[in-house]
């Protein structure tokens, strides 16, 4: 048998079917891995996958975790990060590569988490969530304070006895979890809808927000390290103060956040002034008020006095004016009879002068001037009366030649229609048309080439004619 018949007795894989074999081989030996590296390539797909690389000094493997996983890492990956994920190993068959599937991740220290959380620190800060200007002031007397702790231990009890004691107020408490992988979530949640409440509704909105916590190691206070919660811290609108730890403790919302106190009771005093305090302010305030009032009204009063000592007495300024008025009494009597003589004296120097001629003498000349003016007068009215009559006895003989009942005397008739209108022509009458014949004693009806009409109406009286009357000549005047 020759080595070609030799070798055609081997089973002939496809590529295919070796692939597929390695893979369920490698899932098989190692189904479950745990592995500590450094991370590297770390790439965050749009479709919610994460792929990266894990590497040591010497060697470097493949990574990816689904979407359905990534919610449940406990450290965000990160370039340069180390950690120990677990997971299995299987085969990319169409490019012959193997790699992890990840299902846990952990930091492999606390050197990596602070090295991960300086990182982020770093990145905030660039963005200006750490500024100053970006602080927002806190309320003087706040009427209702929000608190998101655990509902239970001393650090809820230690800032309600607190505000008790200094200034009692409304207080909130909304209860979340402090620690473990649902802290981060439902701390930001608590201050998202804190802030989202309206003012004036069911639920009064806090003045100011406590978040607190108690102290504990650096992976028991990392929930407060979150990139979202500190996103959430930085987006609210109302004041928040941060009181996670102790005082040597420090979480990155302690730089997000309005105020930084150092314990929970510390913050409790910092959200709330004290009542006694206040009072005891406003009553010194108070005293001082009138105490100030006071030194003003007397140093008033004494500048009053003051300008009282150069003023001159009410006496003597009314003795003084009684004596000029006394003087002017004195003199008022002789000036008066003084002014009568002297009245007397120019009415006594006039009347030498006056006589009855002075009176009598415009009569004189106003008589003359009427008597020559009636002279002139009555040759004027003789002749405009002459003109007047001659006038009238004109238009008297116009009247009798123009009125038109004249002719009716001397046998004519006067055709008219029922209207009243004249008929001038007889070619404008129509026959059968009613016309009114006017006589001098009487008025007939007739019809054009017809039959008479119907009984005629009742004669007019006929009018006499007018005289032309003449006004009586006016008498004399003088």
């Amino acid at each position: 048998m020759t080595d070609v018949d030799t070798d055609s007795n081997a089973k002939a894989y496809s590529v295919s079917e070796l692939a597929f074999a390695l893979k369920r081989t490698l899932e098989d030996a190692y189904g479950f891995v745990r592995l500590r590296a450094e991370l590297s390539k770390v790439t965050h797909h749009s479709n919610g996958h994460v792929y990266l690389t894990l590497k040591d000094e010497r060697a470097a493997i493949d990574g990816v975790v689904w979407k359905g996983s990534v919610r449940n890492l406990s450290v965000r990956p990160e370039q340069g990060l180390e950690v120990i994920v677990t997971g299995k190993i299987t085969t990319y068959p169409a490019g012959s590569r193997y790699q992890i599937v990840i299902e846990t991740m952990e930091a492999a220290g606390v050197g990596a988490l602070l090295a991960q959380l300086e990182r982020l620190k770093v990145k905030l800060q660039a963005e200006g969530l750490f500024e100053t200007s970006a602080k927002r002031p806190l309320p003087a007397m706040p009427a209702v304070v929000g608190v998101i702790t655990s509902p239970t231990g001393a650090v809820i009890r230690d800032i309600l006895h607190r505000i008790r004691d200094r200034w009692p107020c409304r207080v909130i408490v909304w209860p979340v979890v402090v620690q473990g992988e649902t802290a981060a979530a439902q701390v930001g949640n608590a201050i998202a809808r804190f802030n989202a409440l309206e003012p004036g509704g069911p639920v009064p909105r806090p003045d100011i927000i406590i978040v607190a916590r108690g102290g504990g190691s650096v992976e028991d206070l990392w929930a407060f390290n979150d990139e979202t919660l500190a996103r959430t811290v930085f987006a609210g609108t109302i004041p928040l103060i941060s009181a996670v730890g102790h005082e040597t403790d420090t979480t990155l919302i302690d730089f997000v956040s309005d105020r930084r106190a150092p314990t929970p009771t510390a913050a409790a005093e910092m959200a709330t002034p004290v009542l006694a305090e206040l009072r005891a302010g406003i009553a010194d305030l108070s005293a001082r008020l009138h105490r100030g009032g006071g030194r003003a009204v007397e140093d008033r009063r004494g500048r009053v006095e003051n300008a009282g000592r150069a003023l001159a007495r009410v006496p003597d300024l009314v003795e003084m004016a009684a004596q000029r008025f006394n003087l002017a009494a004195s003199r008022l009597g002789a000036g008066l009879s003084r002014n009568v003589a002297a009245h007397h004296t120019a009415l006594v120097r006039v009347s030498s002068r006056l006589s009855p001629g002075l009176l009598l003498r415009p009569q004189d000349v106003r008589a003359d001037r009427l008597g020559r003016l009636a002279i002139r007068l009555r040759p004027a009215m003789d002749r405009g009366l002459e003109r007047a009559g001659e006038r009238l006895v004109s238009l008297g003989k116009l009247y009798a030649s123009v009125n038109p009942d004249a002719p009716l005397k001397r046998g004519f008739a006067r055709v008219e229609r029922p209207d009243g209108s004249l008929v001038r022509e007889g070619g404008s009458l129509a026959s059968g048309e009613g016309v009114r014949l006017v006589f001098a004693d009487q008025t007939r009806e007739a019809t054009i080439d017809g039959t008479p009409s119907a009984a005629p109406p009742t004669p007019k009286p006929a009018r006499p004619a007018r005289s032309p009357t003449i006004p009586p000549a006016q008498g004399d005047l003088f």
